[in-house]
């Protein structure tokens, strides 16, 4: 198995340590940096295969670095932060980062959200070896009072329109192609965001939670520790 190489980016050489000694009884090889503009100049010779990127840094910040990785590659990232604030952690992840700690955090925690996001990228590779064959679907989808036009992207609820992003509408023709059936997070993530997306199912959470102020009584289910379903009642004959 290949040894991954981890960029460790916090301006606390405490942090930096503990996380490193943690990372190292993994088996993961890692690289750490005081500075955001240190750690970019490692692009330039050995690029890592994740970033764990501290967001409060002197100089350029972490949310800035994490831009910037974005645009070179789409490897994952960690954030952490002293900050537990919403904002901050939805920022994070529209910038491009797949996962989120605040400080003071487990390291125990953050290997094992380490380990499960190269999981992610292990099993996204492996889908793009093997694609599944692509089939002809229907123009519309109708699941109880639910009713979506694929082609024009438009949701109804009881007959009135809804508003959705391009993200809620993929979740909603997701769950209502097959309804009853309980996805994963992960494979919401995959099936909703793309194959190069390695990000935290926290994603999925929030879109969920979305929705269901969008949609009072959308009869979606969470199912704890797995993930969602929409449910079909079914009727008797």
């Amino acid at each position: 198995m290949k040894s991954y190489q981890i960029a460790v980016v916090d301006d606390d050489a405490q942090i930096r340590e503990i996380v490193e000694a943690y990372l190292h009884k993994e088996g993961y090889r890692t690289v750490a940096f005081s500075t955001a503009e240190d750690a970019w100049e490692l692009w330039k010779d050995d690029p890592p295969d994740m970033w764990i990127l501290d967001i409060m840094l002197p100089g350029m910040n972490g949310f800035e670095l994490c831009r910037q990785i974005r645009k070179e590659a789409e490897v994952p990232i960690v954030m952490i932060s002293a900050r537990d604030e919403e904002v901050d952690r939805i920022l994070g992840l529209e910038l491009g980062g797949d996962d989120y700690l605040t400080k003071p955090f487990s390291p125990r925690e953050l290997v094992a959200r380490v380990n499960r996001l190269f999981h992610r990228v292990s099993s996204i590779r492996q889908a793009l070896e093997n694609p599944a064959p692509s089939q002809p679907g229907p123009a519309t989808i109708e699941v109880g009072e639910l009713r979506l036009v694929l082609e024009e992207r438009r949701v109804f609820w009881h007959g009135e329109e809804i508003e959705v992003t391009l993200k809620e509408f993929k979740l909603l023709q997701t769950l209502t192609e097959q309804p009853n059936r309980a996805f994963t997070r992960d494979e919401l993530l995959t099936l909703i965001w793309g194959d190069a997306y390695y990000g935290s199912d926290r994603a999925i959470d929030d879109l969920v939670k979305r929705l269901r102020r969008k949609i009072k009584e959308l009869p979606v289910d969470t199912v704890w520790g797995h993930g969602y379903r929409l449910r079909l009642e079914r009727t008797g004959n």
